[in-house]
C-alpha cells in the first residue's frame, strides 16, 4: 500500500444514490462481523484441543512417576497453529530439523518389544517406554505429538525441512537408538526431543536436557556438546518467555538446564540435539497448562524461536 502523506486530498467523484445506499448497508454490517471475529479469536477458535481430542491417545498408559525422558509415548491430532516464529518465510531455507515426539502412542500394546534392550553406546537400555499421563489420563503421547505437529508447522513456514521420528504411523517405537540414527542420517542441523515429565506433585516447571561429554564404546558426543548447549540455552530462554513459565524447581538448580550422560538419544547423536521436558504431568498446576491447546501453541512457539535463533546464528 502506498502512502502519500496526510495533506493529500484527491478529487472526490460524486456518489450515486445506489452507492450511498450500499455504503450505509456496509457500515451496518461490518461492525457485527468484526465483533464476531473478535469473539472467535478470544475463545481460541477451533484449535484448542484438550485431553479428549487427541487422536489415537490412550487413557491407561501411565508410566512410573519420574520416568526416564529417553523412554516415554506420543500421539495427537494435527493442529493448525496461527502464530509464527521470527525470521519470515524462507529464513530457514536449506536447514533440516528433526523433531522427536517422545515415544509412540501404541507402545503400551507392545511390552515385549519396548522392553527389549538396545545398545546406547555406553551400555544397553530398554528400547522405549509407554511414558506418563496426567492424573486425568491425558497421555504424554498425545502431548508430545500435538506439540510436534504445531512445531513442524511453525518451522516449515520458515522454510525448514522438518522430519518427525514418528507420527503414530508405526506399531511401536522407534527405539531410542533408531531415533538417534534418524537425526544423524537426515542429516539434521538440529534435533529436539519433546517430552513431559512424570515427577511428584509439587515439582513444577520445564527443563532442557543437554548431552554430556561421552566417549565410550559406540558413543562419542564430544563434537556436539558445545552446539547442543547453545541450542538448549536458546530454547530454554524462548520457552520461558513464550509460555510465561519458570524453569524446573526440582532439577537444574533453577537454570532450566540439565546435563546427562545416560540417554541413548543423546549419546548416539552426531548432530546438535537436546530434550525438553515441557512440564510435570503429575502436578495439577502444570497439568492444567499441558492439557491446554492454547498453551501447547505457546510451547511450540517458544521451542521454534529457540531453534530459529540457533540455526540463524
Amino acid at each position: 500500500m502506498s502512502y502519500v502523506g496526510p495533506d493529500f486530498d484527491p478529487p472526490r467523484p460524486r456518489r450515486s444514490p445506489l452507492r450511498r445506499t450500499l455504503t450505509v448497508v456496509l457500515a451496518a454490517l461490518v461492525p457485527g462481523a468484526l465483533l464476531g471475529w473478535l469473539a472467535f479469536e478470544t475463545l481460541g477458535g477451533a484449535d484448542d484441543g484438550g485431553p479428549g481430542r487427541a487422536a489415537g491417545a490412550t487413557s491407561s498408559t501411565a508410566g512410573s512417576a519420574g520416568g526416564d525422558p529417553d523412554d516415554k509415548p506420543g500421539a495427537s491430532a494435527s493442529q493448525s497453529p496461527t502464530a509464527s516464529a521470527p525470521g519470515g518465510a524462507g529464513a530457514l531455507a536449506g536447514k533440516v530439523v528433526v523433531i522427536d515426539p517422545g515415544h509412540n502412542p501404541a507402545n503400551f500394546a507392545h511390552p515385549a518389544e519396548i522392553n527389549s534392550k538396545v545398545d546406547i553406546g555406553t551400555h544397553k537400555k530398554e528400547c522405549d517406554t509407554t511414558g506418563t499421563t496426567t492424573n486425568s489420563g491425558y497421555t504424554e503421547a498425545a502431548f508430545t505429538l500435538d506439540v510436534a505437529h504445531r512445531l513442524r508447522t511453525l518451522l516449515e513456514r520458515q522454510g525448514a525441512t522438518v522430519k518427525l521420528t514418528q507420527d503414530a504411523d508405526r506399531p511401536y517405537g522407534p527405539c531410542i537408538d533408531e531415533r538417534a540414527r534418524i537425526g544423524n542420517s537426515a542429516p539434521a542441523d538440529a534435533v529436539v526431543s519433546v517430552h513431559a515429565d512424570g515427577a511428584a506433585s509439587g515439582q513444577r516447571g520445564f527443563h532442557v536436557i543437554l548431552p554430556g561429554a561421552v566417549h565410550e564404546g559406540g558413543a562419542d558426543t564430544r563434537a556436539i556438546v558445545a552446539p547442543s548447549r547453545e541450542l538448549g540455552e536458546l530454547i530454554a530462554d524462548d520457552f520461558a518467555e513464550s509460555t510465561d513459565t519458570s524453569p524446573s524447581n526440582y532439577v537444574g538448580d533453577g537454570t532450566g538446564l540439565v546435563t546427562r550422560e545416560d540417554l541413548g538419544g543423546l549419546n548416539l547423536s552426531t548432530v546438535p540435539k537436546v530434550f525438553i521436558e515441557c512440564g510435570n504431568m503429575r502436578d495439577s498446576k502444570d497439568a492444567a497448562l499441558l492439557t491446554s491447546g492454547a498453551w501447547r501453541q505457546k510451547a511450540a512457539q517458544g521451542i521454534s524461536e529457540g531453534i530459529v535463533s540457533f540455526l540463524r546464528g
